[in-house]
């Protein structure tokens, strides 16, 4: 495990080159309700700006924390939403941990132009320059996390 209590494991490990000190994380929890999403969008867009990474990286970063909170409280029972934001090497990663108790992990899926559901993955995968979920290590969980940012200049 990197650094500190990460959701994404050895985010600092792979990126070796870069000291601790250009490393910026911050991590929140959210109750695990659909008014939490707004917050996690709202919270993620101040935090990137206040970390000077530019507006365009913020609306990404919102958008891709909010689809990601939002599965986290429709497809999942737990009563808690835990975020993480880091920012190192000229990426940002957005991570969302879940407390388990649903049917099976995310899944990139064609829904129909008519559906109203089902696409937040599918923004997700055109935003990021790479993303996953694994099951938490220990206990009930898993952690869907987002890269975003390669080669943007901050």
């Amino acid at each position: 495990m990197a650094l500190g209590n990460a959701l994404v494991p050895q985010l600092i490990a792979a990126a070796p080159a870069v000291s601790v000190a250009d490393v910026r994380r911050y991590s929140f929890e959210l109750t695990a309700r659909p008014e939490s999403v707004g917050a996690a969008r709202h919270h993620t867009a101040e935090l990137v700006t206040r970390w000077g990474l530019g507006e365009e990286l913020g609306d990404e970063a919102a958008l891709v924390i909010s689809e990601l909170v939002t599965n986290a409280v429709v497809h999942t029972a737990g009563t808690q939403v835990s975020c993480e934001l880091c920012f190192t090497d000229g990426q940002l990663t957005v991570a969302v941990r879940d407390q388990g108790y649903g049917a099976g992990g995310p899944t990139l899926c064609d829904a129909a132009a008519s559906e109203e559901r089902g696409r937040g993955l599918l923004l997700v995968d055109a935003l990021s320059v790479a993303w996953g979920a694994h099951d938490v290590p220990h206990g009930p969980g898993r952690i869907v996390w987002a890269r975003l940012g390669a080669g943007r200049a901050c």
